[in-house]
């Protein structure tokens, strides 16, 4: 018997929203720009100016918090050049654990509110157990931007204000499905745990 399969081309995530190709143009003359110092370097110089521009609004969903967790929302994904464009809502008091992202370079802009972005150094490893300690920390609100590029790439997020929502714009080198997380044990000891990513539907 013979069987004709139908393969469907994987539709991309591409939201529309008002200023949409003008933030597409900008990230892919960032990206061309060359090693991952000078891409991130000219993606957070894009980032800063695309959150100042009033042509840029992004879509009406991204403002909503969800209650039990922070929303990932993934509003683009480039065809041509494999980057990922991921909204995050976060909800007062949400935020993550100690994590990596999986050895891909991400730059991070704060779109409304503000957030508490912590870096951690890491001293040792033993297996699955990490030894890191706080290198500094900053509360970043609206139009600010900044980059990791791995292996510099620990560090939490948290929206620390008690009543208002943050949202902030991640573009990834690639999509982020999974990364490793750090939890807590003995004081500067974390175990790794791998975690995979869900992301929250966009509309």
């Amino acid at each position: 018997m013979d069987i004709t399969r139908c393969h469907q081309a994987e539709v991309l995530p591409d939201l529309d929203f008002p200023g949409h190709d003008k933030l597409v143009a900008a990230i892919d003359d960032a990206v061309n720009a060359g090693d991952e110092h000078a891409v991130t370097s000219a993606l957070r110089n894009t980032l800063c100016r695309m959150i100042r521009d009033r042509d840029v609004q992004l879509p009406d969903c991204v403002f909503d918090a969800i209650d039990d967790h922070y929303a990932r929302r993934e509003i683009y994904r480039s065809p041509r050049l494999g980057y990922s464009v991921v909204a995050m809502t976060w909800g007062p008091g949400q935020g993550t654990p100690v994590h990596d992202h999986c050895g891909l370079w991400c730059v991070e802009g704060v779109w409304d509110g503000e957030l508490e972005i912590t870096q951690f150094e890491l001293l040792e490893r033993n297996g699955d157990n990490f030894r890191f300690r706080a290198a500094g920390g900053m509360h970043a609100g609206p139009g600010s931007a900044g980059s990791l590029i791995p292996p510099h790439e620990y560090h939490t997020i948290r929206n620390a204000s008690g009543d208002h929502v943050a949202v902030s714009l991640h573009i990834y080198k690639a999509p982020m499905e999974a990364c490793s997380m750090f939890v807590p044990r003995e004081g500067e000891w974390f175990q790794r745990v791998d975690k995979t990513l869900k992301t929250d539907e966009a509309a």
